[in-house]
């Protein structure tokens, strides 16, 4: 019998089981899935708060890399036995098998592990539409990236400076400014001791940067405004902080005619050309060792309620991943 992580109730860690599930058989237009690697990413733990809101009670995660195992009627493009990676709803990446959708599921390239897959599919095609279709940036801009050593800021950083951009990231400790500038990183601001919006007009001989990509939200969307650039673009895509407040709409125009967009992966990765696209780059990039997936934290999946504290703590870099079969 499969084994899942799920919730009954949203609240902390601690409302996560570990619990035994029947998978049956795909239907029309579905897949069996056997999980060697599980995604762990923040926003899981919007999910389990109640954040983000679920039909309880649910499973838990929306990235994970696999075996098909077993193909429903009607299904085309993929067979038993591809390697497969896949991101988005429904909840139920948790788990050691699972019948679902084959609409999100991307083949894997033998190139790319299974981990290094589950680690970086969400990450990673965040960053892709992040650099590759939220603004016009162009070789020589500056940009500010907070959470630079986050499992999006480190992927973001190396793929910033294969385009010639020049990033500038915030970063909670000396030891990930450390790890950032390994990455690619430019230049690291350690906001528990400088002024972000400070030190950025200093790094750009006061003028600011023409994007500012925000995934902490609450406690850093005013200084986030404040490093813009006359016309710039703020980027909100996360809340780790909580949501952002509300925008008053003639600050934006006080703070220089400022823009603000808060975009979804979902709607990035929906059309399936263009999600081909976005994870074609992204592979082309992990598989040649251009761009490397920093796996710092492994954990069994059973251990759920350990890596959210982990998570949530802040203690994470780079990014985690679930392990469930040895030598993936």
């Amino acid at each position: 019998m499969a084994k899942a992580i799920r919730f009954h109730s949203a609240g902390g860690p601690e409302v996560m089981r570990w619990e035994s599930v029947e998978v049956g058989a795909p239907a029309a237009g579905e897949v069996r899935v056997r999980h060697m690697a599980v995604g762990l990413n923040f926003a899981d733990t919007y999910f389990r708060s109640g954040l983000y809101p679920a039909a309880l009670p649910a499973g838990m995660g929306v990235e994970a890399a696999g075996v098909i195992e077993a193909v429903g009627p009607g299904v085309t493009g993929f067979s038993e036995g591809d390697r497969v990676t896949y991101t988005g709803s429904p909840l139920g990446a948790y788990s050691t098998e699972r019948v679902m959708s084959v609409a999100p599921l991307i083949k894997l390239p033998d190139a790319i592990s299974f981990e290094t897959a589950a680690a970086m599919t969400m990450r990673g095609l965040t960053t892709s539409y992040l650099l590759r279709r939220i603004a016009p940036l162009k070789a020589g801009d500056t940009v500010l990236l907070h959470a630079a050593a986050g499992g999006v800021g480190l992927i973001f950083c190396q793929w910033a400076k294969l385009l010639g951009i020049t990033v500038i990231g915030t970063v909670s400790t000396d030891e990930k400014a450390e790890v950032a500038r390994r990455h690619g990183c430019t230049h690291t601001i350690v906001y528990r001791r400088e002024d972000i919006a400070t030190r950025v007009r200093e790094l750009t001989d006061g003028h600011g940067v023409p994007v500012v990509y925000d995934s902490i939200g609450a406690s850093t969307f005013a200084q986030s405004l404040d490093s813009l650039q006359r016309r710039g673009l703020l980027v909100c895509f996360g809340t780790a902080s909580g949501p952002i407040p509300p925008i008053d709409a003639m600050q934006l125009a006080v703070k220089g005619s400022l823009f603000v967009t808060r975009p979804a992966l979902a709607d990035y990765i929906a059309d399936e050309t263009e999600r081909a696209e976005l994870a074609g780059e992204l592979f082309d990039h992990v598989g040649s060792g251009r761009i490397t997936i920093e796996i710092n934290q492994r954990y069994a999946l059973e251990d759920a309620v350990q890596a959210h504290r982990d998570l949530e703590s802040g203690r994470s870099i780079g990014s985690s991943v679930f392990s469930l079969e040895a030598g993936n």
